[in-house]
């Protein structure tokens, strides 16, 4: 038997998940750390604390796995979220004990210089860089040459936040290309990084990890490693990806058009092709895959399940205790609840803009409302309300990426908000399309992890293993009569919309 270690590497903590070589999940561990705010703006992690997660969710994933299941395992792979910022001096030592992560938006001077030699446009069309730009790291790294030139002079590698794990694991300093797809200065097209970029921001080429492909077995574990995990040596450590590709990897989104939903605390449709889909306006934000040849171009809304969660936080502390009480899930009463609610949640209308708006919406500074309410309406309306107001949201996304390419069907969805038979079919209707949720649920960005990690060393010949793994289990048709109303909403809810971005 042969096992995998998956890394599903997130901004609240590290989840270890075991997988045998049929790709079912064994057992999995997780340990959270925090994230610090020392300046407006400044999102910082310490990345000893997720050298400490790592180590800590394996022993607790070994605790419980098969008995000998820790002699066993002979692959590493990790999904790690987005844009981070490790500095390294040549002798493999931190350069600062806190980094910026994804939600970092520190830069304030550096994206202008930077734009003062190539236009923000023909910036996005190369490197398909769609969040707001002080986000990506090549602006964080002008950051500390501008305001730690000391620190910034000691930088051998900057490497991502699964990099400085793949690091402290094997020794070794690199990225793979879906990671360094969100440096800011990766040609999406060329699969490399761009000279010309690299001039514009005034940084080294040097500093930037070397790029190999997710798959590629960067080495084994080094001793301190293996005696810390529990694990023999021999384990061999793959690159892996960046979250969103091994999402999409793990939702069974690797080939020519295949799509899935992630319905977290916030969500996102995300899209495999061939081609990067760019948008001047919209602006999806694309990836390269993990997958050799494939691109990962999504669009999002900011607040949804965390849109969802506030409002059970304000108008459910009965439900919550009753859940607790009964022992059942809050988001079962609340489904239940929501359920006597007819169609239109009796006129109510929900713009779940709670974290601000993307690039769908007229202007970041819009904010999320209820709208329509009388004095006959109940808790009831207005809990389907949210739940058909985050669906029409989505709506739009799915419209944007639908002018721009084919989206097969039926659509997988994963993360919590798939768990609701409910509020799956809202989303069937609302979208026009079947949806299915998938065997890996809330598990995709590890399998994807799991996989890159099988297919790096010999355990599975091809991606095409993930189809066998996460076979959809529950699918959604779309009822024509209630697609046919939602339809009448959604317009109703676009035009709400735009006024919320007038007022804004």
């Amino acid at each position: 038997m042969a096992y995998i270690l998956a890394y599903d590497f997130g901004t609240g903590g590290i989840k270890a998940s075991l997988y045998n070589d049929q790709g079912h999940c064994l057992a999995d561990g997780f340990d959270a750390y925090e994230t610090l705010y020392p300046a407006p703006g400044f999102h910082e992690q310490r990345p000893q604390d997720w050298w400490q997660a790592t180590v800590q969710s394996t022993r607790k994933l070994l605790a419980t796995a098969p008995s000998g299941a820790a002699s066993e395992v002979t692959a590493i792979g990790i999904s790690g979220h987005s844009l981070g910022v490790v500095p390294m001096d040549a002798q493999g030592r931190l350069l600062r004990e806190a980094v910026p992560i994804w939600s970092d938006a520190r830069p304030d001077t550096q994206p202008a210089e930077f734009f003062a030699h190539i236009a923000e446009a023909d910036w996005y069309n190369l490197t398909g860089s769609g969040f707001p730009p002080p986000l990506y790291s090549i602006f964080k790294l002008m950051w500390f040459r501008d305001h730690e030139p000391e620190m910034f002079k000691q930088i051998y590698k900057v490497l991502g936040t699964k990099d400085y794990i793949n690091f402290r694991l094997c020794g070794v300093m690199a990225t793979d290309q879906s990671y360094a797809s969100g440096s800011g200065v990766y040609d999406l097209r060329q699969r490399r990084y761009c000279e010309k970029l690299l001039s514009a921001a005034s940084i080294p080429r040097e500093l930037l990890a070397e790029i190999v492909p997710s798959t590629h077995v960067l080495g084994c574990l080094t001793a301190d490693a293996a005696a810390e995990l529990g694990l023999s040596r021999k384990v061999q450590v793959v690159a892996g990806g960046v979250t969103n590709s091994c999402m999409s990897l793990g939702a069974g989104a690797f080939k020519e058009g295949r799509a899935y939903n992630s319905l977290g605390s916030s969500s996102w449709i995300a899209l495999s092709s061939s081609a990067p889909l760019l948008e001047p306006i919209k602006r999806p934000y694309v990836f390269d895959h993990v997958v050799p040849g494939q691109y990962v171009s999504a669009l999002a809304i900011f607040a949804a399940g965390s849109s969802l969660s506030w409002v059970a936080s304000q108008l459910c502390r009965d439900l919550k205790l009753r859940a607790e009480r009964e022992g059942v899930s809050l988001y079962r009463l609340i489904d239940e609840e929501a359920a006597t609610s007819p169609l239109g949640a009796n006129g109510v209308l929900f713009n779940p803009s709670l974290a601000g708006g993307s690039s769908l919406d007229l202007t970041p500074a819009v904010r999320g409302a209820f709208m329509g309410l009388d004095l006959r309406q109940t808790r009831a309306d207005l809990l389907r309300a949210a739940m058909e107001g985050i669906a029409f949201g989505l709506r739009g996304v799915l419209d944007e990426l639908r002018a721009m390419t084919q989206v097969a069907e039926p659509l997988t969805l994963v993360g919590g908000g798939a768990n609701s038979l409910f509020w799956r079919q809202i989303y069937a209707n609302v979208y026009h399309m079947s949806v299915v949720r998938s065997n890996a649920g809330q598990q995709a960005a590890a399998l994807g992890a799991a996989v890159i990690a099988g297919v790096g060393t010999g355990i599975w010949p091809d991606f095409g293993i993930v189809d066998a793994i996460s076979a959809a289990t529950e699918r959604s048709e779309p009822d024509p009569q209630s697609a046919a109303q939602y339809e009448q909403i959604l317009l109703k809810y676009q035009q709400a919309a735009k006024l919320l971005g007038v007022w804004a």
